[in-house]
């Protein structure tokens, strides 16, 4: 049934609006370093006041370093729906941005600074997850399936890069659990706070 609209709403002219949201877990001794980097995006996405060139650039830093640090994926994620109607677009990237920032420990502010007073040797952690979501014009069947096989998901972070240089987004957003280097995030918390995530 929902292919028959999809035709019909294709045939009227009408545009086709994908949000999605990817999660991707990855555990070592190496992934505090990505954190960095996440954060760095986020000072330079508000500095640049959302302008969406700006935002892709960062998504597009972001995916690459997760493809360079593949071998430390764990689990993943991903979920979306279909728009023919801007506006309805715009509210589900409002719904997931706030159920994202309500997850554990990733509603830090990225330009807020670890304090004087912390020790100067801070725990690190050995979990990361990233949440991206993005909305975006047309069809990406890359995006538009199931991601938790470790193919499927370089595949889609490609095509988010792609969307990225093809000017068809229209709304990026990450959150990453720890936000900051000085926070940890342990597998209990992980099991509690991101239940969809399937091992890859």
């Amino acid at each position: 049934m929902s292919n028959m609209r999809d035709r019909m709403n294709k045939m009227m002219g009408r545009t086709r609006f994908v949000v999605c949201r990817i999660f991707i877990h990855l555990a070592g001794d190496e992934v505090a370093p990505l954190i960095g980097v996440l954060n760095q995006v986020g000072r330079d996405a508000i500095d640049a006041e959302g302008e969406i060139d700006v935002l892709g650039e960062g998504l597009e830093e972001i995916c690459l370093g997760l493809l360079r640090n593949d071998i430390y994926w764990r689990s993943a994620a991903n979920e979306g729906n279909v728009f023919w109607d801007e506006g309805e677009a715009g509210d589900e990237v409002n719904y997931l941005f706030t159920d994202s920032a309500q997850r554990y420990k990733s509603d830090s502010d990225p330009g807020e600074q670890v304090g004087q007073t912390e020790p100067l040797s801070i725990p690190v952690t050995r979990n990361l997850i990233v949440m991206i979501t993005v909305a975006f014009e047309g069809e990406v069947p890359q995006l538009e399936t199931d991601l938790a096989e470790i193919n499927a998901l370089k595949a889609g972070l490609k095509a988010l890069i792609n969307l990225h240089h093809q000017r068809t987004l229209r709304a990026i957003q990450v959150h990453w659990s720890p936000a900051r280097l000085s926070d940890e995030l342990t597998d209990d918390q992980i099991l509690e706070n991101y239940p969809e995530l399937i091992p890859l």
